[in-house]
């Protein structure tokens, strides 16, 4: 086959079919693998192609597919298939209006690994040999389900046989159709109106045509694949997750291949719209999804989910889960942390282990070592704040915020009732709960003095194991209260 892809006049997806064996209320074609849509990974390699006219075959779910392909490729022209009777009805619907003449590309909206450069190779192929209709083959380890490949003596297609309609001795043959073609406009639109539905299906099939174009004098040949993962079609959840396996791996390779280290390619799933720069390394069991960015000699992983998450250089995200925040440059988070939207981390901070982030601005250098929950809060550079920390930002109808100034020391198991604010350098004491604001330098203490009350023990616990050991140790029942 030729190297570079030439001039496609028209690309017709069809992505009309109910796909009921999916048992889904989603449309097949709106199912994601790598964090896109099944449809959106065929019309993003198409579109690559440059055809002058993009046409969809819509049905089943018409109104959602419309939507994804409008995002997709706005300049697409939908085409709704009503009555799904066949491949060979949805190309009549097709071309119904078409005022185009050349070379049209017909494929399948269901077959998510096809590459753009196959493509290409296949519309040089067609044209080298001056082809009325050329069909995209392959050789399955199982061709089950799928249109056989019918050749000559001379290996020239013959026709193609669908699998409810095949002899055993035809479903023995390994080579398939993959639902790919390419068709001289003119010669498909002349053929496809003669289409009868004399199958077991009672459909027009589009497969039909080649023979009839055959005996018009029109050239047919199969061009085969070189890798038939490619062709992959998807009709149910195992084949959707078979695609997906496939798909991580194709992704992992390229990210390998570009300098990233990836620990165990089986266990890391990275969607399509990831990137992620040389000497970054991600440890097994991770998921890096939506339009996360990763910078050089960052660390990512074990167990650890980002969505939407910007890493810079160096940081480290360890067994955490983080969504749609930043996290700055040596930065360190983990384990067992939850950043949620909305928060930044400068270069140095730290969310350690057990901590939960949301809205909030942690400064440079500035630490949440563990157990502590921070909402809606700008915090300084160089601040520490101790375990058990909460910042109390809701009052049950809004929510408010709290400033921390640089140099900051929050005392451990400080409740932090916003609106407030922390001075520079100031401040709080353990166990404290502040209400208001605390002055730079300043120590904020909000708590009543500890009284002890003797003899409770043995007086309101008598019996215990606790009321044994205090008597061994010299205590009494005196009701006596001292500090």
């Amino acid at each position: 086959m030729g190297k570079a892809p030439l001039k496609l006049d028209v690309a017709i997806v069809l992505a009309a079919g109910e796909g009921t064996r999916m048992k889904s209320q989603t449309p097949k074609v709106l199912h994601y693998i790598a964090g896109k849509t099944i449809i959106d990974h065929v019309l993003t390699e198409v579109s690559k192609l440059n055809p002058e006219q993009l046409r969809v075959v819509v049905g089943a779910g018409r109104e959602a597919v419309e939507a994804q392909v409008k995002q997709i490729a706005p300049k697409a022209i939908p085409v709704f298939q009503a009555e799904r009777n066949g491949t060979g009805h949805a190309v009549q619907l097709a071309l119904a209006d078409l005022k185009i003449t050349g070379t049209v590309l017909i494929c399948a909206g269901d077959t998510p690994l096809l590459r753009s450069e196959t493509l290409g190779e296949f519309i040089a192929a067609h044209h080298k040999s001056e082809n009325t209709v050329s069909v995209l083959t392959a050789e399955f380890p199982d061709p089950t389900g799928y249109g056989r490949i019918l050749r000559n003596e001379a290996g020239e297609i013959v026709a193609i046989v669908e699998e409810r309609d095949a002899s055993d001795e035809i479903k023995l043959i390994d080579e398939i159709n993959t639902g790919v073609y390419l068709f001289d406009i003119a010669a498909l639109a002349k053929s496809v109106a003669n289409l009868k539905s004399n199958n077991s299906q009672g459909e027009l099939y589009l497969t039909d045509v080649i023979a009839d174009i055959k005996a018009a004098g029109g050239r047919a040949a199969a061009v085969l694949s070189n890798d038939y993962s490619e062709t992959l079609g998807i009709n149910d959840r195992a084949q959707l997750a078979e695609c997906a396996a496939i798909m991580r791996d194709r992704i992992n390779y390229d990210h390998m291949l570009n300098g990233v280290e990836i620990i165990d390619p089986t266990t890391t799933w990275i969607d399509a719209n990831v990137k992620i720069s040389a000497d970054a390394k991600i440890f097994p069991e991770s998921w890096l999804a939506g339009t996360t960015s990763i910078a050089a000699h960052a660390i990512i992983g074990p167990r650890t989910t980002l969505m939407n998450v910007t890493v810079a250089s160096g940081a480290s995200v360890i067994e955490s889960n983080c969504v749609d925040c930043e996290i700055g440059s040596d930065a360190k988070v983990g384990p067992y942390s939850y950043l949620r939207a909305g928060t930044k981390l400068a270069a140095g901070a730290k969310a350690g282990a057990y901590v939960e982030i949301k809205n909030s601005t942690i400064g440079e250098g500035t630490k949440v070592p563990h157990l502590s929950y921070v909402g809606d809060a700008e915090i300084g550079s160089g601040s520490n704040i101790g375990a058990a920390t909460v910042f109390v930002n809701y009052d049950g109808v809004e929510k408010h915020k709290t400033k921390i100034g640089n140099e900051v020391r929050i005392g451990s198991d400080t409740m932090l009732v916003a609106p407030v604010s922390i001075g520079d350098g100031a401040y709080t004491a353990a166990g404290s709960v502040i209400t208001d604001d605390v002055p730079a330098g300043a120590m904020g203490v909000a708590r009543s003095k500890q009284r002890n009350i003797l003899g409770w023990v043995l007086r309101k616990r008598s019996g215990t194991k606790s009321a044994q050991a205090a008597k061994a140790a010299g205590a009494n029942e005196s009701s006596e209260q001292g500090s």
